[in-house]
């Protein structure tokens, strides 16, 4: 364990709000964090996330399955690949109206952001012309709106900036050095250029990354690293517990400490400061205890509804319970 006197130079003093925020993060650096003594790792996210945020307020957002199964992809972690032995039928993209009307649900339920998810590798013109019309719908009930739908070129997401979408949601996953192992079918570049692409259109990027792949801490820290190395920081960043799905090649991934997961979360909080850091998937599988510590760690969004997509999420009755007791707030707009 490191005793933190090395870092001396990655005092919570140089990120105070209203000065530039780093954006040089070397995976040592990271690493060191990660391996600082638990509570002084707290602290030291805690303090960041006081001079950022209100320790107490939620951001909540609902994620829509809107096409699923069918992608020709083989990541490893994912039951909608069509490359895996067993896998989730392919369904037809869903109809404007359908998608409107669980929007409004997921507003009365509080959701600040609600978000949309088809598999596809990268959508064709005439499925994201219906997207287009799915976000104009959303925007119009007064939500933040949040797509994800594989690779964009610059002229996708410029499309998709004119329909009024908010956030892209385009995950590293992990380092660059372990990306290999989860994924062939697309390079770590390609997931950056789609990054680009969404920054360069004006749209706020939602990037993160999953813990429990199978990858060392290393690629943990290089996961982190370059999330808080791009030149603006991902305005949301989702660190997801992979949900080990029976058919996928992770299926029997080991299980990750929970208090390994929760220095994740401390460190995207101390590197990204200014971002909301969302717990996202596998928040079913964790104990209020475990979530409590997240949120003390720095997290301060998650996704609300009991789906994510194809794996299951707590119940709304549960989170609302546990954010009671705890006597925290849910946002009513998000940043």
């Amino acid at each position: 364990m490191a005793d933190g006197s090395s870092l001396s130079a990655l005092s919570p003093s140089q990120t105070h709000a209203g000065t530039p925020l780093r954006h040089d993060w070397t995976r040592q650096e990271v690493e060191t964090l990660l391996n600082l003594p638990f509570p002084e790792l707290l602290y030291r996210a805690q303090t960041l996330h006081r001079q950022f945020f209100d320790p107490t307020e939620i951001q909540i957002s609902t994620l829509l399955s809107i096409k699923t199964g069918g992608c020709p992809e083989d990541c490893a972690y994912c039951p909608q690949s069509s490359r895996h032995e067993e896998r989730i039928k392919a369904e037809k993209l869903m109809a404007v109206d359908g998608v409107i009307a669980e929007a409004k649900r997921a507003k009365e339920a509080g959701a600040a952001r609600f978000c949309m998810g088809a598999a596809w590798r990268s959508p064709k013109d005439h499925d994201l012309e219906t997207v287009c019309s799915m976000i104009e719908g959303v925007k119009a009930l007064g939500l933040e709106t949040c797509v994800t739908l594989g690779m964009l070129d610059d002229r996708q997401a410029h499309r998709l900036k004119d329909a009024g979408l908010d956030y892209y949601n385009h995950n590293i996953d992990t380092s660059p050095e372990f990306y290999g192992e989860i994924i062939s079918t697309r390079t770590y570049q390609d997931r950056l250029d789609t990054l680009s692409n969404v920054r360069d259109a004006g749209i706020n990027v939602c990037c993160g990354g999953i813990v429990g792949m199978g990858e060392g801490e290393s690629d943990r820290a290089g996961m982190i690293a370059s999330l808080a190395s791009m030149p603006k920081h991902p305005e949301s960043v989702p660190i997801n517990l992979l949900v080990k799905v029976a058919g996928t090649p992770l299926q029997t991934a080991e299980e990750v400490d929970p208090i390994d997961f929760v220095r994740v979360i401390a460190v995207a909080r101390i590197t990204m400061p200014a971002s909301h850091v969302r717990l996202a998937a596998g928040r079913e599988n964790m104990t209020d205890e475990a979530q409590t510590l997240c949120f003390l760690a720095g997290a301060n969004s998650i996704f609300y509804g009991e789906r994510l997509l194809t794996t299951p999420n707590p119940a709304a009755t549960r989170d609302r319970q546990l954010l009671d007791r705890l006597g925290m707030n849910t946002t009513v707009s998000a940043k």
